[in-house]
């Protein structure tokens, strides 16, 4: 199914010019030098194709072979290591090392020479003189050396003088390495799991590379290489045949996605997430901005409609892509291969109103509208359940699952409750962010198991009678007696007895209510506080011995929206 969609996938793109996506027979690599030969293969120029950051260059070149510890050349584009069969300036000819720079030197001369020497193209013949003049021992009186200590182990493509392309995008070489590249197929016929055709089956799968912590050379989704991964004596990738031709588009367009610049790529936890529709619709442009705001959003105008629009139930402008198809795919690192940590399939419409009930279920008064996101990404929400707020504190699990409720709408996880409650007792503050996650885990666990509790709102609710909320607010009114009593008191009631207070109300609260007596004679607005408690008091028996977790949650809510409410009252007193 996965490999299916992303075969699928390939073929919408590949004609695509916006898209560049590499055709078949070629692969985008990263590129760090060219070497400017004249037309008798005399080497000109080493030029560095490095940004300022040093960042390699993209180039789509030649497809590259998969190796680990084999010598196996690339044509056009390959490492210093078989380009001048030198890795480093340690190397030296007839050193222990130097036996293995000979050998894919050797390689490298090798394989240009049987596609090069059947056809003639001027670019070609450059390449085919460079190589059978170089002599690496000579490397030190080179062009190279002066720029050896970046040179390297880098990847190196070659460009002939007066000509702006690539030696490798010449016409006549184009055309015979796709002759050679044709003739390199297994030979190992079987049935293709994608297209149910017979023809020849791939041995190895192209490495899949931009997977955080995944190794940087690539790892691979499809991988048998061990005895206990054989069927019926069927060695490699042969255990699960796919044709050369799906290989190639499945690991290409996957790799596109994971590129460095895609907009279809976003880091969920220890899972690099990508997301594709099976047409152009603006949701795709939009999901990795909705998970992950940044402030270079692109369309931010447009996506703030759209968010309004999914928020508010009302349906948003996707110019009839509605019933599009909307594929999503989490990978995480597994050693030399990648774990599909999630799969999801959808619609357009389906995932458009999956993000809208998230961010209705979200929805509260905010502390500072000014300055807080009314539309927080999973990241701005998950940094609030992590120690210290840091992101290596984040559990990859629950970053996992909560993605996973947010895109199909299931139940909040239980963890994510436990979290954000565990932070707030830690730290003592419960702000917008955590109030919102609760609000959330809360309005939908009552909304999917059909609970008849009254419908937790998003500001100040008089009419709330749970008792986790009633005593939430109580305890903020007991705070705001303590600071207008102590004006300028280092801690509060918050700081020394929220967590006890949030759990086992039965033995704090009595002891703060006899507190609250000094405190109300004290405060200029002893009255108002007075109200308060006895309105809130009126509506529960007894303090409870000890609140649920959704109770806990309940009296968070209750703690953030009752304090600015006591702030309001004490401005409207003065204004009076």
């Amino acid at each position: 199914m996965i490999i299916q969609a992303l075969n699928d996938q390939y073929e919408r793109l590949k004609d695509n010019p916006q898209e560049d996506i590499p055709l078949r027979g070629f692969s985008r690599e990263k590129v760090q030098f060219e070497f400017v030969l004249s037309r008798e293969g005399g080497l000109l120029q080493v030029n560095d194709l490095r940004n300022e950051k040093k960042a390699a260059k993209l180039l789509i070149v030649p497809e590259a072979v998969k190796r680990s510890v084999n010598i196996a050349a690339n044509f056009l584009c390959d490492s210093t290591s078989y380009v001048l069969g030198r890795d480093s300036e340690e190397k030296e000819i007839g050193a222990k090392d130097s036996a293995r720079g000979m050998k894919t030197f050797e390689e490298f001369k090798k394989l240009h020479h049987t596609i090069g020497d059947n056809f003639d193209d001027i670019g070609m013949h450059a390449v085919l003189r460079f190589i059978d003049l170089w002599n690496s021992a000579a490397i030190e009186g080179s062009l190279c050396w002066d720029k050896w200590k970046d040179l390297g182990g880098a990847k190196i493509v070659f460009r002939l003088d007066g000509e702006r392309g690539y030696i490798h995008e010449r016409s006549a070489v184009k055309q015979a390495w796709l002759e050679y590249y044709a003739g390199k197929q297994s030979g190992y016929s079987a049935f293709c799991l994608v297209s149910g055709r017979k023809t020849n089956v791939a041995r190895l799968h192209n490495s899949i590379k931009g997977v955080k912590d995944a190794q940087s050379t690539g790892a691979d989704i499809i991988s048998c290489n061990l005895d206990a991964f054989k069927s019926y004596g069927k060695d490699q990738s042969y255990n699960s045949p796919i044709s050369e031709e799906a290989m190639f588009n499945y690991t290409t367009v996957l790799n596109h996605m994971l590129r460095k610049e895609s907009r279809q790529k976003i880091q969920i936890g220890d899972a690099t997430t990508v997301f594709w529709a099976e047409g152009e619709t603006p949701v795709v442009g939009f999901l990795k901005d909705i998970l992950d705001p940044r402030e270079d959003t692109p369309n931010l105008s447009g996506l703030r409609l759209f968010l309004e629009a999914v928020r508010d139930g009302k349906k948003p402008e996707l110019s009839g892509t509605e019933k599009l198809k909307f594929y999503i795919l989490g990978l995480s690192p597994n050693a030399k291969r990648l774990s599909v940590r999630f799969w999801h399939v959808s619609t357009v419409d389906d995932i458009s109103r999956k993000i809208g009930q998230h961010f209705s279920d979200l929805r509260i008064k905010r502390d500072f509208e000014d300055k807080q996101p009314e539309y927080p990404g999973i990241w701005q929400l998950l940094h609030v359940t992590a120690v210290q707020g840091k992101t290596d504190n984040i559990s990859p699990v629950l970053a996992g699952v909560v993605t996973r409720s947010i895109l199909t709408g299931a139940a909040y996880p239980k963890a994510l409750l436990t979290a954000t409650i565990e932070r707030i007792r830690a730290e003592q503050n419960v702000g917008y962010f955590r109030a919102a996650l609760i609000k959330a885990y809360l309005v939908r666990n009552n909304r999917l198991l059909k609970k008849n509790a009254k419908e937790v709102s998003m500001s100040l609710d008089r009419e709330q009678r749970n008792v986790g909320y009633l005593l939430g607010r109580l305890f903020a009114v007991l705070e705001k007696a303590q600071k207008d009593a102590v004006p300028g008191a280092n801690t509060t009631i918050k700081d020394r007895f929220y967590g006890s207070a949030s759990v086992t109300p039965a033995v704090v609260f009595p002891q703060l209510m006899r507190l609250a007596q000094h405190h109300i004679q004290k405060s200029q607005y002893g009255g108002l506080i007075e109200k308060a408690i006895e309105e809130i008091t009126g509506n529960f028996q007894a303090f409870p011995v000890h609140l649920t977790l959704e109770e806990q949650g309940m009296f968070a809510l209750g703690y953030y929206h009752q304090k600015p409410e006591m702030y309001k009252k004490a401005e409207k007193k003065e204004e009076a």
